[in-house]
């Protein structure tokens, strides 16, 4: 956690400097919140392993607080933007019945420990399709690398599976400036094959200056994968909250 916040930190302050020198080209969205699981349903290996949902058959060690940190680079209608967003979430339960997960046996009937782990880092490019005083609809592609981590362990035993990987996404971004406000609609997502991936904010962005945004509203996470070494797909749905800072009125 502390060095997740050490990343925060510095990539504040590069970008407070860079900001003040291209307000115009130069963004920082900055967002947290509470995360509130769905399912996490795991299977690994898929065709060995026990079934099992760390949100049903285990207890939550939380609140589960996300940190998401996007800069951005615009010019004229096209857009750069970098993401970095980890996501830990750990459990802890008796889940009642037998777990094999790869290649150890754990017994439900005693307490287990479990840790799920995505992190996403990803780089994506957006062009404005459409760009006028009220309306915004840009359409992109987004390169992401997955860092994937599901473990379980007791008293005298571990075993974990990581999973790193590519993952090409879409990207969607309409927003409306309701003068006030602006509502937007932004997000990553993709589905065919053996898996899917979608991460899509609903919300309102509100000016606070000429330079800051208050950002609030929705935020789904969902996906996974049926795969030979791996089934996992999960649900997180985020109460979130953050400052944009660059362009008012939710054009980044």
């Amino acid at each position: 956690m502390r060095h997740s916040y050490s990343k925060f930190t510095f990539l504040f302050f590069i970008f407070f400097g860079l900001v003040y020198q291209a307000h115009s080209q130069i963004s920082l969205d900055i967002e947290s919140g509470l995360i509130f699981p769905g399912y996490n349903q795991v299977r690994i290996p898929n065709q060995t392993g026990t079934s099992f949902d760390f949100n049903r058959d285990f207890d939550i060690q939380g609140p589960v607080i996300p940190n998401r940190i996007r800069p951005g680079y615009s010019f004229g209608k096209n857009h750069i933007f970098a993401l970095y967003a980890p996501l830990t979430a750990n459990y802890t339960g008796i889940p009642g019945f037998e777990i094999q997960l790869e290649n150890t046996l754990f017994d439900g009937s005693r307490s287990l420990e479990g840790l799920y782990k995505f992190n996403s880092y990803r780089l994506t490019y957006r062009r404005d399709l459409i760009q006028d005083e009220k309306w915004v609809l840009g359409v992109g592609f987004t390169a992401k690398i997955r860092d994937a981590r599901v473990l379980l362990s007791d008293e005298t035993q571990t075993d974990f599976k990581d999973d790193i990987g590519f993952v090409p996404l879409l990207h969607l971004f309409v927003s409306y400036d309701a003068g006030i406000l602006t509502a937007l609609i932004e997000g990553d997502g993709l589905a065919g094959g053996p898996g899917r991936a979608f991460d899509f904010f609903g919300g309102v962005r509100v000016p606070l200056s000429n330079y800051f945004d208050l950002k609030a509203g929705y935020r789904i996470l969902e996906g996974g994968a049926d795969v030979s070494e791996v089934y996992n797909f999960a649900l997180f749905n985020f109460a979130s909250v953050g400052i944009v800072w660059g362009i008012s009125g939710g054009r980044y």
